[in-house]
């Protein structure tokens, strides 16, 4: 069972719209005890670092969490900022991250970029896959997937790091550490690849 995590951030309905599509079981915790039984989970997150961090930590969530992906090694997707805050802290706030990888949370800079509008990065765009995984498993890299982020993950450990995507440098726009994976980019908007991507998650 596929449990996706409500502490109040991410787009939820939309990624169980993808799985009620594909017949792939899956239900939405609501409550911390609702995690007991998972066996794959899905951590969303939209907005701000400080905010979803202590969104989540004000749900109760939390300490579940930490319990289930540390010490049982359930399967765990972090989307957008829900994969951001995987890390051990960010540029954007002040609060800790989970710390599940060895990563810093930066601002793209805007003196790279070119194009306008400049932050965020929004659209479509392609991917790199550097590190073979179940997860980007038919995976269309030209086509590639849908961003909005104006902060980029900088994993410490290079092997960490699934797939890269350039906006003005090269960031991390996926990655995996044992059991635990993240993504910067939204399946949910990204039509096939995305469908693909979370199908894999389920399957892993």
């Amino acid at each position: 069972m596929i449990t996706i995590i409500n502490y109040g951030s991410g787009n939820i309905k939309a990624i169980g719209n993808i799985y009620d599509r594909l017949k792939i079981p899956f239900k939405v915790a609501n409550h911390p005890e609702e995690v007991i039984d998972a066996k794959k989970i899905i951590l969303p997150g939209v907005g701000a670092f400080d905010e979803t961090i202590a969104m989540l930590d004000q749900s109760g969530f939390r300490k579940i969490l930490d319990h289930e992906v540390l010490n049982n090694k359930i399967p765990v997707l972090g989307i957008c900022v829900g994969m951001q805050i995987l890390a051990k802290k960010s540029e954007e706030g002040n609060l800790p991250g989970l710390g599940w990888i060895n990563a810093e949370v930066k601002k793209i800079d805007k003196a790279l970029l070119t194009s306008k509008p400049k932050l965020p990065h929004l659209g479509w765009n392609t991917i790199k896959i550097s590190k073979t995984n179940g997860l980007l498993k038919d995976v269309d890299e030209e086509q590639g997937f849908y961003f909005l982020h104006s902060y980029y993950f900088d994993c410490i450990d290079t092997e960490d790091i699934m797939s890269t995507t350039f906006y003005g440098k090269t960031f991390a726009s996926s990655v995996n550490h044992n059991n635990i994976y993240g993504v910067q980019f939204h399946p949910e908007k990204s039509h096939h690849n995305g469908v693909n991507l979370l199908k894999n998650f389920a399957e892993l």
